[in-house]
């Protein structure tokens, strides 16, 4: 395995540079600080101006279509983290696209994808219903055919972002007497249509989410992706994504896993506390020398160094489970400032620790809990065998 760096080009330099400009010029203080208040992961500003500069198309497109040089494109992921842009619903509209393109009908590909690359057209996930838990084939939000049209009722939990999106990517039942898997039917439901209502909630973390209703909403059967009853066909590829079971590339130009973004919070909270610990304090003594202290931080490390080289869907949930496990310790050892909140006048570490002990419950959820992966692991990998949900027969 070769872990060297990689060598950039001088034109590739040139680009990382570029890339370090344009972030600097949008992605300000008063971005990130407005994302902060509103929670929305997202800022319409800097994703229209990705949009206008060509980032979004060139990010989205394979090199062989116009699109990023595997490089490039490993540079422009970094960039972006580094400046902490707001992501989230470029990630959703960049997976929901790739079904759009697959199954879309050639009109309806026409009208999202060119808004897509613009930025003034956005995609959200709606999946996750009230009572449904993160088995989204149990899906009871209703479609039912209505000559070219279809008449959709039902309501879903977690639509994150679709009060900045204009689209969201529907998982409906079409068949109630069909098993699971063979009744579901996929759409791209315009969320301007009468009959929605959005309504925003917050998370522990600050972010926000939404439960969207649906209320004899008339969409026409031109928003239909793949056919009917088929959509667990077209949703198996954006699951995989969401739950990072893919293939690693052979490049390696790629992430160990999904929730390396979302780890990133942990890392930065990891450093922060590091140096706290390694400053004076007003006896002349540093916290790190206290031995307790020292193996604290240090196994908070090398659970965190683990956890981020763990690959595929093993990395989805040792980063999650890591940040849930070292935050508590990064806090303890740093004494009760740490509990203070980002800008707050004599946070220990302007509150990283305290953001990531909230927002890891929260990463341990998206796109499944850690128990669904867990499952998947001893299933799929182990060779354990399916889960047994039935209680014990009585004796």
């Amino acid at each position: 395995m070769d872990f060297s760096r990689v060598e950039l080009s001088d034109e590739d330099e040139a680009f990382r540079e570029e890339a370090r400009r344009f972030l600097a010029t949008h992605v300000t203080e008063e971005v990130k600080r407005r994302d902060r208040e509103t929670g929305d992961n997202f800022d319409e500003g800097v994703h229209l101006a990705f949009g206008a500069a060509g980032f979004l198309e060139a990010e989205w497109k394979p090199a062989s279509d116009g699109g990023f040089s595997r490089v490039r494109r490993r540079i422009w992921e970094l960039e972006k983290r580094r400046a902490h842009v707001p992501w989230v619903t470029w990630g959703t509209t960049a997976m929901v696209a790739r079904s759009v393109a697959k199954f879309g009908s050639p009109e309806l590909k026409d009208e999202v994808l060119p808004g897509v690359f613009s930025g003034h057209v956005r995609l959200c996930l709606g999946y996750t219903e009230p009572e449904g838990g993160s088995d989204v084939a149990t899906c009871k939000t209703r479609a039912v055919r209505d000559g070219d049209a279809w008449i959709i009722n039902g309501s879903k939990m977690f639509t994150t972002g679709a009060h900045n999106c204009q689209y969201v990517f529907l998982i409906t039942n079409t068949d109630p007497d069909a098993p699971k898997h063979k009744s579901l039917t996929m759409f791209l439901v315009p969320l301007n249509s009468p009959g929605i209502e959005i309504q925003g909630i917050r998370t522990v973390d600050g972010d926000r989410t939404n439960i969207v209703y649906y209320s004899d909403v008339r969409v026409d059967d031109k928003y239909r992706l793949g056919d009917v009853n088929a959509g667990w066909t077209v949703l198996r590829e954006p699951l995989n994504v969401e739950h990072g079971a893919v293939a690693a590339a052979p490049d390696g130009l790629q992430d160990t896993s999904i929730m390396m973004h979302q780890a990133g919070s942990m890392v930065e909270a990891v450093d922060k506390a590091a140096a706290r610990l390694g400053q004076p304090g007003p006896d002349g003594r540093r916290p790190v020398d206290d031995q307790s202290v020292a193996y604290r931080l240090g196994r908070s490390v090398a659970r965190m160094e683990a956890a981020l080289s763990a690959p595929s869907i093993f990395g989805r949930v040792a980063i999650a489970q890591t940040m849930r496990d070292i935050s508590p310790d990064l806090m303890d050892v740093l004494g009760p400032a740490s509990a203070l909140p980002f800008g707050t006048d004599g946070a220990a570490d302007d509150g990283s620790a305290e953001y990531v002990y909230r927002f890891a419950p929260l990463v341990g959820i998206y796109g499944g809990t850690l128990e669904v992966f867990r499952n998947m692991i001893a299933q799929y990998v182990l060779g354990l065998g399916k889960p047994a949900y039935a209680p014990p027969k009585a004796s």
